[in-house]
């Protein structure tokens, strides 16, 4: 069994950790009044964040970033919550560490637990939530923390590491402002719910947490369109670079044409000037090395080089 009940007054915090079909037959036998979909979808992983109303209850899917430290990127982390009259169930994986310290805090701490379960599942879920929604702006700090350095770095790093490390942190950038985009409708829509379950008075609770989480929509929004104008720079330097690579080649090719013209022609077997000349192959020379001086000074005053 992987569930863990809080009990305060006559209301109880079911938390169940990556569930199994027992965990969820109890949960049922608890409350038979979840309708089996809703047991079905604690069991799968749902796509999408959504709300669904039922007559006793609330069922709430919500999607929070969680760090992979292997791939360097944040993934969507589900939480489902079911939201009774004198219960509230969570349901998720354990790596959502705010709402892992909140759960520890209400055990070890029965003032915290009372001042807050005690009022019931509508507080028990905004502190929740809050809590949840909080935890995005240390995320998004970091994330600030990156493109600051990435400023300071991309005309002074190694280019491809440059290029590598904007594109670890454009993905990152992408991914959280995916789930924050789709955390906006469900959070505002809890704002003006009218539901038995909900209060009239958490609407302005809710109307706080909606603005939080539009204030970390911002940001993120705002990073995405940095980082993208980081991207354009590092482009830009990497095809300028290009270039001078470029130019320098063509001029070593253009420089070459005429001494492998003049080497080709005095490599023929017939006669030529300066042939029988003792100093045939210094005067050739010195003209290739005249013709290279020459067009190296027109180069240089056109400012090609």
């Amino acid at each position: 069994m992987t569930s863990f009940v809080i009990q305060c007054k006559r209301f109880s915090w079911i938390n169940i950790v990556r569930p199994d079909r027992e965990d969820i037959a109890h949960l049922s036998a608890l409350h038979p009044e979840i309708h089996p979909l809703h047991l079905d979808d604690l069991l799968s992983k749902t796509e999408r964040p959504k709300i669904d109303r039922e007559d006793n209850y609330l069922f709430v899917v919500l999607h929070f970033p969680v760090w992979d430290e292997r791939n360097r990127v944040s993934r969507p982390n589900e939480i489902e919550f079911i939201i009774g009259r004198n219960f509230l169930v969570t349901v998720h994986d354990g790596g959502l560490r705010p709402l892992v310290r909140l759960f520890a805090r209400f055990e070890l701490y029965a003032d915290q637990r009372d001042r807050v379960l005690g009022k019931g599942a509508n507080d028990a879920f905004y502190a929740l939530l809050d809590q949840l929604v909080d935890y995005l702006f240390p995320i998004l700090r970091k994330v600030d923390s990156n493109i600051h350095t990435l400023e300071d770095t991309v005309f002074t790093a190694d280019t491809r590491q440059i290029i590598q490390d904007i594109a670890l942190v454009r993905r990152d950038i992408i991914a959280l402002r995916r789930i924050i985009r789709h955390l906006v409708p469900i959070v505002s829509a809890l704002e003006r719910i009218d539901h038995p379950v909900i209060r009239e008075d958490m609407e302005d609770y809710f109307g706080d947490t909606v603005d939080h989480v539009q204030a970390a929509r911002d940001i993120i929004d705002e990073d995405y369109e940095v980082i993208g104008g980081l991207s354009e720079t590092a482009d830009t330097l990497v095809s300028h670079r290009i270039n001078d690579v470029m130019r320098v080649l063509t001029v070593f090719s253009v420089i070459m044409l005429p001494l492998t013209l003049v080497s080709g022609i005095y490599g023929m077997n017939i006669r030529l000037p300066l042939n029988e000349h003792p100093d045939a192959f210094i005067v050739v020379i010195a003209l290739m090395t005249t013709i290279a001086t020459l067009m190296l000074v027109y180069f240089r005053r056109r400012k090609w080089i």
